[in-house]
């Protein structure tokens, strides 16, 4: 495998992927929940087969040009998870005629500019903030809620299809209880409001995306439809979040070494902030590690070297910080694998190359 990498790479483990699949599928099923993947992670056409082939038929995106790369590949219930884009509406309409196409929307303007403009139908999900503060309205703002349903209701080509949210605090939570209390507190408010609202429009559902608190819940029946995505992949930070293991992370960045500085126990590698995202975990004294490394083998990688990491990254090269005594392990011209901090921004950068492996 080693001798057919050129540049940076990812290297997509097949198994481990199917293996992630697997269990959240299995998890959603076990709480009689729907399962809508967010695609974001990945962006790939030949990992999303893995879903197709386990029965997947709709999925999410986080733009409308993603959302038009999946329907050419077959995809054709799609939610886009980002508020909707007033200046793509037109662009939204063909696609809201080809697919089955749900949008997400955090203001009565944003909603009536839209009922003002499409000609095909399309469902609408109402963002919530459940103390993420990055999109979508808080559960108490009432009078915009009800403006945005009443929006809704009067237009011919917008269907409620209820409430959705994505707790990205998650991410700065301590510990699985604090993760799982997030998740509770999402879940109540969110069916707060389909309780206010289901009477007037029958049918509508929670939809809760969120990786950590998908991936240690055992029971995710309080939602009805769930969308984690980072899931597929894991990495770095998922690992020190808690969400998963070593083994379940399914991608490594193999890069080139191009450099060796044994007098400051230093690897040159080719794989930058352009291959691999600035993402890094911050710890003591301005601590920065830019990702694991590890060892490439025939059949995927090993366990992270002990005390080597990507110490600094700029455009192109990146620093690898090495033990004393595996220094010399590694020669110019060899590849070495890289576990991405942050996969869906790693895999994003890398879509134009990248190799699946078994």
């Amino acid at each position: 495998m080693n001798r057919s990498i050129k540049k940076p790479t990812l290297l997509i483990h097949k198994s481990r992927v199917e293996k992630n699949i697997d269990l959240m599928l299995e998890k959603a099923k076990r709480s009689d929940v729907l399962f809508r993947p967010h695609f974001k992670t990945h962006q790939s056409a030949v990992t999303g087969e893995m879903f197709r082939e386990k029965g997947v038929d709709s999925i999410t995106v986080s733009s409308v040009s993603m959302a038009n790369y999946f329907a050419d590949n077959g995809w054709d219930d799609i939610t886009v998870a980002f508020p909707i884009n007033l200046l793509e509406v037109e662009k939204i309409n063909v696609l809201a005629g080809k697919i089955k196409l749900n949008l997400l929307v955090d203001s009565a303007y944003s909603t009536q500019r839209l009922a003002n403009s499409l000609k095909n139908i399309a469902g609408i999900f109402i963002e919530v903030d459940n103390g993420y503060h990055r999109s979508g309205l808080l559960p108490d703002e009432v009078e915009e809620i009800d403006a945005i349903a009443e929006t809704i209701s009067k237009s011919k080509n917008l269907e409620i299809k209820g409430f959705l949210t994505h707790t990205g605090n998650t991410y700065y939570a301590k510990g699985k209880d604090e993760i799982l209390a997030i998740m509770e507190d999402a879940a109540f408010k969110l069916n707060s409001l389909k309780s206010k609202y289901i009477g007037r429009f029958p049918g509508i559902i929670t939809s809760y995306g969120d990786t950590p608190s998908c991936s240690m819940a055992d029971d995710l029946s309080a939602f009805d439809e769930i969308r984690p995505g980072n899931f597929v992949y894991y990495d770095v930070m998922q690992y020190h979040i808690g969400s998963c293991s070593l083994k379940d992370i399914a991608v490594a960045v193999a890069c080139p070494v191009v450099s060796v500085y044994p007098e400051r126990n230093e690897l040159i590698i080719y794989g930058g902030a352009v291959h691999l995202s600035k993402e890094f975990i911050a710890g003591d004294n301005g601590f920065k590690m830019f990702g694991y490394l590890v060892e490439l083998t025939e059949s995927g990688w090993g366990d992270p070297i002990t005390g080597a990491y990507v110490s600094s990254i700029s455009q192109e090269h990146g620093i690898i910080k090495m033990p004393e005594e595996k220094i010399n392990d590694f020669k110019p011209g060899e590849v070495i694998g890289i576990l991405p901090i942050h996969s869906c921004l790693t895999a994003n950068l890398l879509k134009e190359n990248s190799k699946i492996i078994d």
